[in-house]
C-alpha cells in the first residue's frame, strides 16, 4: 500500500536532515548505514588521519595554550560545503579512505604516551562519528586528558546535550549568517547551528567560534556586525572569535584569497560590536593574533602562527592587572 513506511526502514536522529534509510542504505554523511533494520556506523575506529599538533591549530586559543593536542579524523560529513579544505576525507567513502584501526582505548594510549593534554576531533566532521566521539572522550578523562571538537555545529540537540557532557572545550565553525549561505553554500541551515552554540554555552563547554570570511559570498560588513551582535548577547562578549582567511580549493577555485585587509576589518567590527576576543587567522604574525587582557589592554599572550612568544597568565588571570580571561588555562 502507498504511504507505509518501507519494512525495517530507520531514521537517523543524529542531524536535522532526519535520513529515512532502507536496508543497505547510507546517510547523507555517507558513514551511517541501514543493516537489517539496525544503524551502525561504518567509521567507529577507523581513522584517516592522525597528527599531534598545537591546540591552537584547531584554532583554540583560550583552551590550554601551548599545549598539544592529539588529533583525530574519519571519513564523512553531514554538511558538504564549496570550501571545505579537508574534501578528500570529509566528502568521500569510508572504503575509499586510507584507514587505520584505532580503538578509542588505544587513542588515549597514545595521546598520553605523547603528552598531549587534550584530544581533538577535528578535521572532518565528529558529529558523524559520534558513537566514537562519546566513547573516547568518556576513557580519556578518566586518564585526565581533555577533548576537543571542532565541529560545523549541524547535529540535534539531544545528541549534542549527551556529547557535553564528556567535551571540554569546542571550536564551531559558524560559516555565515544567512539562511540562504547555509543552503546554498553548505547544504545546511544557519538556526541549528545558532543552537548548538547556545546549548554549549548552557553546558559548559569552553567555547571558541570560527567564521571563515569569503570573498563575495560571506565578507558583507553588515552581516559580520549582526553576526557578532548576536554572539555578545546570546553566548556572551568573552566567547572568541577567529575569522580566517580563505584559500581557493575544491568548488570555489574561481575566488580570490580573502584580502588581509578585509579579515582586519572584520576584527575592528566585531571589537565594536562589544566582543573582547577577536582573532584573524592564516596570517602569521598580522597583530590579530595576539590576546590582550580586556580590562588592562595589555598584551597577555604573543603569538606567531602557532607558536607563543610570550605569555603573561597566571592561574587564568591577566598577569599584569589580575583580570580574569575567559577559558581554561
Amino acid at each position: 500500500m502507498l504511504g507505509l513506511t518501507p519494512p525495517k526502514s530507520v531514521e537517523c536522529t543524529l542531524c536535522p536532515k532526519a535520513c529515512r534509510l532502507v536496508p543497505g542504505q547510507r546517510g547523507d554523511c555517507r558513514v551511517r548505514v541501514n543493516e537489517e533494520g539496525k544503524l551502525y556506523s561504518l567509521v567507529y575506529g577507523k581513522v584517516c588521519a592522525v597528527h599531534v599538533d598545537p591546540v591552537e591549530k584547531k584554532p583554540m586559543f583560550h583552551f590550554l595554550p601551548g599545549s598539544g593536542a592529539f588529533s583525530i579524523a574519519t571519513a564523512g560529513c553531514n554538511l558538504h560545503c564549496l570550501f571545505c579544505q579537508n574534501w578528500e576525507i570529509s566528502q568521500t567513502d569510508p572504503e575509499d579512505a586510507s584507514n587505520s584501526d584505532l580503538p578509542p582505548e588505544k587513542v588515549v594510549a597514545l595521546a598520553a604516551r605523547s603528552g598531549c593534554a587534550s584530544i581533538a576531533y577535528t578535521y572532518s566532521e565528529p558529529v558523524v562519528f559520534y558513537e566514537y566521539v562519546h566513547d573516547t572522550s568518556v576513557l580519556a578523562r578518566e586518564k585526565g586528558i581533555r577533548n576537543i571538537m571542532v565541529t560545523a555545529g549541524f547535529i540535534n540537540t539531544d545528541p549534542l546535550r549527551r556529547l557535553c557532557k564528556v567535551v571540554d572545550g569546542a571550536n564551531v565553525d559558524l560559516k555565515g549568517f544567512t539562511e540562504k549561505y547555509y543552503r546554498e553554500v553548505c547544504f545546511g541551515n544557519l538556526r541549528t547551528v545558532l543552537d548548538t552554540l547556545v546549548t554549549m554555552r548552557e553546558e559548559g563547554v569552553v567555547l571558541e567560534v570560527t567564521n571563515l570570511i569569503v570573498p563575495t559570498l560571506s565578507d558583507d560588513m553588515g552581516q559580520i556586525r549582526e553576526m557578532c551582535r548576536w554572539m555578545a548577547a546570546e553566548l556572551g562578549e568573552e566567547v572568541p572569535i577567529h575569522f580566517s582567511r580563505f584559500t581557493p580549493m575544491y568548488k570555489l577555485k574561481d575566488l580570490p584569497p580573502t584580502p588581509v585587509s578585509t579579515l582586519r576589518r572584520a576584527r575592528e567590527t566585531a571589537l565594536d560590536a562589544g566582543l573582547k576576543y577577536v582573532y584573524t587567522g592564516n596570517v602569521p604574525g598580522d597583530p590579530g593574533e595576539d590576546t590582550f587582557c580586556p580590562a588592562c589592554g595589555r598584551l597577555v599572550i604573543d603569538r606567531y602562527g602557532y607558536r607563543i612568544l610570550k605569555y603573561d597568565v597566571v592561574d587564568g588571570k591577566c598577569g599584569f592587572c589580575g583580570e580574569g580571561l575567559y577559558g581554561l588555562f
